[in-house]
């Protein structure tokens, strides 16, 4: 299949679990993950109809963002969604739509630092990444933690908090994540009820699970191997 198709397929399987949980198929983005692959794939994808695009790597977007074929999709936007290091972060301000993993509080402190410098009331949208299953060894914010944290969060200028992230283990089949999926959006719920704060995005479900994650609230799905087939090796 190509890429176009594979995107017609794509959305074809959005609308439809859009359909089954009584939702608009507006209120779901579909990023197109395109970490590792060229930019003949994005162009192929972008001509498809993707828009957002994102990617895990700095440098590696760097390159990406900068090349001269992307640069006139006017259209494009870049999200990014691997995990960023604290010196790596005045890259991505002002030149991505969301950095969606902010897994601590430092790094929350260096986004309002470097956005703050900016000046103009410049604020840069963020997800907060939740480690909801409580693995080792992977990013993101202990439930609990955040509860407590989040006011604090909030309060730093220059960051626009805009929802949650996670990575949640690697189930069996697709219907195994539902119950992770269902914990982050029942804690968005817990933290809206806390903050008053809206807190409209989840950004949650890959290629192996995105209709069941829209099922429970998605409002990103992360789609790459559906979309542009195996990394490249």
């Amino acid at each position: 299949m190509s890429i176009a198709e594979r995107w017609d397929a794509i959305e074809t399987r959005v609308a439809a679990a859009c359909e089954r949980s009584g939702r608009d198929r507006r209120d779901v983005t579909v990023i197109a993950v395109s970490k590792v692959h060229p930019v003949a794939a994005i162009e192929a994808a972008y001509g498809a109809g993707a828009r957002l695009f994102g990617e895990n790597y700095v440098q590696e977007w760097l390159g990406k963002a900068e090349h001269d074929s992307l640069m006139g999709l006017r259209e494009l936007r870049w999200a990014f969604i691997g995990r960023l290091q604290r010196n790596k972060v005045r890259h991505l301000l002002g030149r991505v739509d969301c950095i969606e993993t902010v897994d601590s509080e430092r790094l929350a402190r260096e986004i309002s630092r470097r956005a703050a410098e900016r000046g103009g009331g410049f604020a840069q949208s963020v997800l907060l990444q939740v480690n909801v299953a409580g693995e080792e060894g992977k990013g993101g914010f202990d439930p609990e933690t955040l509860q407590n944290a989040i006011p604090g969060l909030f309060a730093l200028p220059g960051l626009a908090i805009d929802g949650l992230m996670h990575i949640p283990p690697a189930r069996p089949t697709a219907e195994e994540s539902r119950r992770d999926h269902r914990d982050l959006a029942a804690l968005r719920d817990r933290l809206r009820a806390t903050t008053g704060q809206s807190l409209i995005e989840l950004s949650m479900g890959m290629s192996g699970d995105f209709e069941v994650a829209i099922e429970e609230g998605a409002t990103r799905v992360r789609v790459g191997t559906a979309l542009f087939g195996a990394r490249p090796v």
